[in-house]
């Protein structure tokens, strides 16, 4: 999601009454994106319920590679996050190119729940390393959240008591790659969550079940200013962890757990 200015090259003809300038570098770019999402898996779980969510971020980027940024979403709403309806984040950082076609990005996201109940925002600083080989681009991240209430283990276990920190380690690959001839981009995305085994003091966890893995298959296709995009995420978390942290981690309508396999469609477009 973030953007980085590529320094223009100022050719000169021989004839200068031929030559034409081209305008300078801007230091400082604005770009966004907004996306409507059947679901909205967050590390392979729904956060909206199986239902659908809007989405959207705008990021502020100078070309020294510092940037900010904010993104946002609406959540299910239902008890989670102490029952905030709408996901914020805060985002600031560094990237950096280290050589050709390796750039390394370092940040820190604050996660923000507007209008739930106290100790749910929490920070997760990353690290994320991307490169390309050929026409497949790869992308490395782990992303650590020190101990902080927000995860603490606050489920109703012997061990739970409230005020309890804990942390969380999240690490993952992505790979894509375009069709030739098509507009058509195919990717992949393996991540694991190792941290605090329970959802904290008002849902909120970027690991409810303290260690599991997820992962996604999908394609992307450029359709005019839109890009269309179908996936299939799921979680190795089984059913009897999911119950173990109802109602939070279990859908109210039916029981079922937000963290199974579904395929996930959406439509988003960038500026």
């Amino acid at each position: 999601m973030k953007h980085y200015l590529i320094a223009a090259v100022l050719c000169c003809t021989a004839a200068p009454a031929l030559a034409q300038e081209e305008a300078p570098p801007k230091p400082i770019t604005v770009s966004g994106n907004v996306a409507l999402v059947s679901d909205y898996r967050f590390r392979g779980v729904s956060q909206s319920d199986k239902g659908m969510a809007i989405q959207g971020g705008i990021t502020v980027s100078h070309e020294s590679g510092l940037y900010i940024g904010t993104w946002g979403s609406n959540l299910a709403g239902w008890g989670t996050f102490g029952g905030a309806n709408m996901e914020l984040d805060l985002i600031a950082g560094y990237k950096k190119e280290l050589s050709d076609g390796l750039a390394v990005d370092v940040g820190v996201t604050w996660y923000m729940y507007p209008s739930g109940a106290d100790k749910t925002d929490f920070a997760e600083p990353y690290v994320k390393l991307s490169s390309s080989i050929g026409p497949v681009s790869m992308l490395a991240g782990v992303a650590y959240a020190p101990r902080q209430e927000a995860l603490g283990n606050w489920s109703n276990t012997p061990r739970s008591r409230p005020g309890d920190k804990q942390d969380n380690l999240y690490l993952w690959a992505d790979a894509s790659t375009g069709v030739p001839g098509t507009p058509i981009t195919l990717k992949a995305h393996l991540g694991g969550s190792r941290g605090n085994p329970g959802l904290g003091p008002n849902g909120t966890s970027v690991a409810p079940t303290g260690r599991y893995l997820d992962w996604s298959l999908g394609a992307d296709a450029a359709v005019g200013p839109l890009t269309l995009g179908i996936a299939y995420v799921d979680t190795n978390i089984s059913k009897a962890d999911a119950a173990y942290i109802q109602p939070n981690f279990s859908r109210v309508k039916d029981g079922s757990s937000i963290a199974d396999g579904a395929v996930i469609f959406s439509v988003s477009a960038a500026f």
